[in-house]
This record gives structure tokens, C-alpha cells and sequence, in this order.
């Protein structure tokens, strides 16, 4: 096996090392694969990542094998990429990958970098965002077909606010839909923005979209305002994702969502599409919005007794913020929940998930997709997966009581 290969990216030398290691293994992609794959689609990428501190989300053994953030950029590095230095809700600062061009790209790739993940501010800019980006992430069970109309829903209402939309597959089940903004207003601002408009799209279509925080509490397709919060990244445009069939994150025209489906979009077929079609967001630069009509919008929201909503765990309680205890957790519970496992890998928790069902057949039977909590617990540097069950559908007399957890691995502390 060779264990270099250098190749001439935008005029500059990238040494891929260990070009044959295979990252997703069920569809033969190599580390060489992958640098092609971000130089075939450079254009697009930048657009999306470019420009931006971006956090490495590496995967030295491949999807089967250990991943981890990676905010610092690594010190061995060559001169020509770029840094910015970011400080966080914890106190902390880091240094982080500002990439500018393909060669920058193609030395990501090389670190296993599978996905793009972008802050939505520019390197000249760290606390003014300039993009608002719309999550929309599907509870199980919920098909493509409705997330298609809750993101109808969320064009129409976006220009309803004077906004334009630009969708693209999330590369797992959802979708995402940016909006370029102004940088005129703060993290703070652009996340109440962001909470306005999700409960807004969630009164328009109630059926289908929640903007509820806690996973007990939701339904249908789920607004994740808190995405706007600052530090927090989703894979850019391009990314490719850590599923079996090296699935993207695909740009989109909004005429094309009726008729796609997410694994259209791979690290094989996109080089193609993108070669014949460009980068189906072209013209996002062009269409920067106003955030005060959404602003308005939140103002009385508070008037109306609607205030703010929950931030993520790791962020320090906010004026105004709602006490940040789940449901479940609440002196007087109003969902009957049971805590499963706790592991460290998805697929060890989903089989004490399975045990669980086989130990109790007949409650299990009552469950509905949505009653499954899957929530992946992100920690400084890795995530860990923890189960829990909703018993809401199941008899009273059939649910069954909180167990010892299993699996009941130790919270990871990276």
C-alpha cells in the first residue's frame, strides 16, 4: 500500500497519507476518495464552509471506529491554512481551521474529516452571525414525505418575513434551510429569531411541527432553534455523512424536493450532479435578509406570555430562561418515562434497547416509533448515546418499572 500520495490542490502540494485506509467500508471509500470527493466539489463547499472557523469532526478508523470534535486545529499543520481564534460559552478559546480554499479542503479530508462543520459567522466577523439556519430533525418514525411539507410550510413563512430559503438534505433523515442575514445582530438575537419562527411554523402546521425542546414533549418534524445558539455547528453543505451508503448534504432548488429522496445524494453520485448542475446554491450571497420582522415577532410572543425556551445543557442559565428540567423530571411528571442505557456506542445502547423489549413483550408492543428517545449526549470531544422509553401508550397497568440501566456505561467525559 502507498503510504503517500501528494496531489497539486489549487497550486498548492497536499500530502494524503495512508490514501488506501477505507473510512466507510459498505461502500468502499477511501481516504484518497474523500480528499477527491472535496476537491470535485470545492465551489460548493467553500461557499457553504469557506471562510468560517470550522470544527474538525475526524474519523481516523473510519464510521465502524471512534469519531471526536476537534475544535483546536492540530499545530502540525501547513503554513498556508488559515486559523481564527474563537472563544465559547465556557470560558474557553480555541483555535480553529478556516478553510479558503480546495487545498484546504483536500488537508481536512486528510485528517478523516469526513464533515463540514461551519460556524455561521465569517472569520472577520466572530460575533455577528450571518446566517439563520432552519433544522428541521424528524422524530422517529416520521417519513421523508412530511418532512417535505413542513419545509413548504417554512419557505412560505420565510417569505412571509421578508427571507429568502435555501434548502438542502441534512444527509441523515432531515433537512436544513439557510437564511443569509445581515451581520447586525448577536447570537443571542439571531436564536430568539430562530425560536420565533420555529413556534411560528409550529402554529401554521401544528400537526406536523413542534418547536418543543424536550424529546418527550414532541411530535412530528422538530425546529431546532437552539442550533443558532453560539457554538453550535451542523454539517455544511457538501459534508459527507457517516452512513453506510456515504450520503451527503446535498444543496438543493426548492422545485427539486417533491421529487428527491436524501440517498440520492452520495459521495459518488454528487461530483456528477454538481459537475452538470453547479452548486444549486449559487446565489445565497445575494439574498441577505432583515431579522427585525422576526424579532417583532418574538417581542410578542413575550407579551403574550410566551417567553423564552430551554438552551442546550452545556450552556449557563439565561435571563428569563424556563426552568431547564425535563418533563419527566418534574416534581408532578407529566410523561411516564423509563431510562433504558447509557453507552458509549449508539449500537451497544439500541441492543440493551432490544433486551428491554424482549423482557417486556407486551408493553413493547404498545410503543410507538416516537416513544423511543434516542439522544446523543455530545461531551467536549465525543459523543455517547442514551436510551429512554415513553411508556405514554402503554396500559398503566402494563408499564414497567425503572430497571437498572443496560447498558450503564460511565458518562464518557470527553
Amino acid at each position: 500500500m502507498t503510504e503517500h500520495e501528494r496531489l497539486i490542490v489549487a497550486g498548492r502540494e497536499v500530502a494524503v497519507s495512508n490514501p488506501g485506509k477505507v473510512l466507510i467500508p459498505q461502500a468502499g471509500v477511501t481516504k484518497l476518495d474523500l480528499v477527491r470527493y472535496y476537491v470535485a466539489v470545492a465551489e460548493g463547499a467553500l461557499r457553504g464552509s469557506g471562510g468560517r472557523p470550522n470544527v474538525l469532526v475526524r474519523y481516523p478508523n473510519g464510521i465502524a471506529g471512534e469519531f471526536f470534535f476537534q475544535k483546536r486545529a492540530p499545530a502540525s499543520r501547513p503554513p498556508w491554512v488559515e486559523v481564527v481564534s474563537l472563544s465559547f460559552p465556557s470560558g474557553r478559546t480555541a483555535e480553529e481551521v478556516v478553510p479558503r480554499d480546495a487545498a484546504a479542503l483536500a488537508w481536512m479530508a486528510n485528517l478523516a474529516c469526513l464533515e463540514l462543520h461551519p460556524h455561521p459567522v465569517r472569520a472577520e466577523d466572530l460575533v455577528h452571525p450571518d446566517e439563520l439556519r432552519v433544522d428541521l430533525d424528524p422524530v422517529p418514525g416520521v417519513t421523508w414525505d412530511d418532512i417535505r411539507k413542513v419545509a413548504r410550510v417554512v419557505q412560505a413563512t420565510l417569505a412571509d418575513f421578508g427571507l429568502a430559503g435555501w434548502p438542502k438534505t441534512s444527509g441523515s433523515r432531515g433537512m436544513h434551510v439557510y437564511v443569509r442575514i445581515a451581520p447586525e445582530w448577536t447570537f443571542s438575537q439571531v436564536r430568539r429569531a430562530a425560536l420565533a419562527f420555529a413556534r411560528e411554523v409550529e402554529r401554521r402546521a401544528p400537526g406536523l411541527a413542534t418547536s418543543k425542546w424536550w424529546k418527550e414533549e414532541r411530535h412530528g418534524v422538530f425546529l431546532d432553534y437552539n442550533q443558532n445558539a453560539k457554538d453550535r455547528t451542523i454539517a455544511g453543505a457538501y459534508s459527507v455523512r457517516p452512513t453506510p451508503d456515504a450520503r451527503v448534504s446535498a444543496p438543493l432548488a426548492w422545485e427539486e424536493i417533491d421529487a428527491c429522496e436524501p440517498g440520492d445524494f452520495t459521495l459518488a453520485t454528487m461530483p456528477a450532479r454538481f459537475a452538470a448542475l453547479g452548486d444549486r446554491h449559487a446565489g445565497i450571497d445575494g439574498q441577505r435578509g432583515s431579522l427585525e420582522p422576526l424579532l417583532e415577532l418574538s417581542a410578542r410572543h413575550e407579551r403574550e406570555g410566551q417567553g423564552d425556551a430551554p438552551w442546550p445543557p452545556q450552556y449557563k442559565k439565561q435571563p428569563g430562561e424556563p426552568p431547564r428540567v425535563q418533563p419527566s423530571r418534574r416534581r408532578v411528571s407529566t410523561r411516564p418515562l423509563v431510562e433504558i442505557g447509557r453507552a458509549a456506542h449508539k449500537e451497544d445502547a439500541l441492543a440493551g434497547l432490544e433486551r428491554w423489549r424482549a423482557r417486556h413483550p407486551e408493553a413493547a408492543a404498545h410503543l410507538l416509533p416516537a416513544d423511543v428517545l434516542v439522544d446523543a449526549m455530545r461531551g467536549r470531544f465525543r459523543t455517547w448515546t442514551r436510551i429512554r422509553v415513553n411508556l405514554q401508550h402503554v396500559p398503566a397497568e402494563m408499564r414497567p418499572a425503572q430497571e437498572a440501566l443496560d447498558p450503564d456505561a460511565a458518562r464518557p467525559q470527553g
